[in-house]
């Protein structure tokens, strides 16, 4: 399964580079999961991942905790941002935030997750590392990934048993829920 994960990771990278067109994705904002949460785990999007920089700013703007991922050994930590630039890193193309790691996640309702393709079961296709893999089983929040118009799939996308399904994807127009 690891060989076909790889041509289809390979695959949407290289479609997605072809094809990028900047956008946002406030549609998000609206879902009754983002509006109740007084916390969201959410990340800094590079290179041409979906943009994560206008729902950062609206939910601080809200006046809701944004908390971002940070790489520890092989799992993901989650510290508290207050929007400031300077408090963020760079590992690996990645921005990090500074600070302490959170010790108890159950404040986070929602989080914003990354993914190269979703299908219509919720599966993703993450870049590869594994974090999110095993870092979403440690959050009881709603799970929403961001993809671009066309990167939800129809087709049932490879997933392994400790694959965690998403509750919603969004494109940059519509948030699409999963049945489970």
């Amino acid at each position: 399964m690891t060989d076909q994960k790889t041509a289809l990771r390979d695959r949407a990278r290289r479609e997605r580079s072809q094809k990028f067109i900047p956008c946002n994705f406030n549609v998000i904002l609206k879902a009754p999961e983002i509006v109740s949460a007084s916390t969201i785990a959410s990340y800094v999007s590079y290179e041409y991942e979906p943009s994560t920089v206008e729902i950062n700013e609206a939910v601080l703007r809200d006046g809701k905790t944004v908390v971002l991922p940070r790489i520890n050994g092989d799992q993901l930590e989650w510290v508290t941002w207050n929007g400031d630039p300077n408090q963020l890193i760079t590992k690996k193309r990645i921005l990090e935030p500074l600070g302490d790691a959170l010790k108890d996640l159950s404040p986070i309702t929602a989080v914003v997750v990354p993914a190269l393709r979703i299908d219509q079961a919720g599966y993703r296709l993450g870049q590869g590392g594994g974090y999110y893999d095993r870092a979403l089983p440690h959050l009881t929040a709603w799970k929403i990934g961001l993809v671009y118009a066309g990167e939800l799939n129809s087709e049932v996308l490879p997933h392994e048993a400790h694959d965690i399904p998403l509750d919603a994807a969004a494109s940059p127009s519509i948030v699409v829920r999963f049945n489970r």
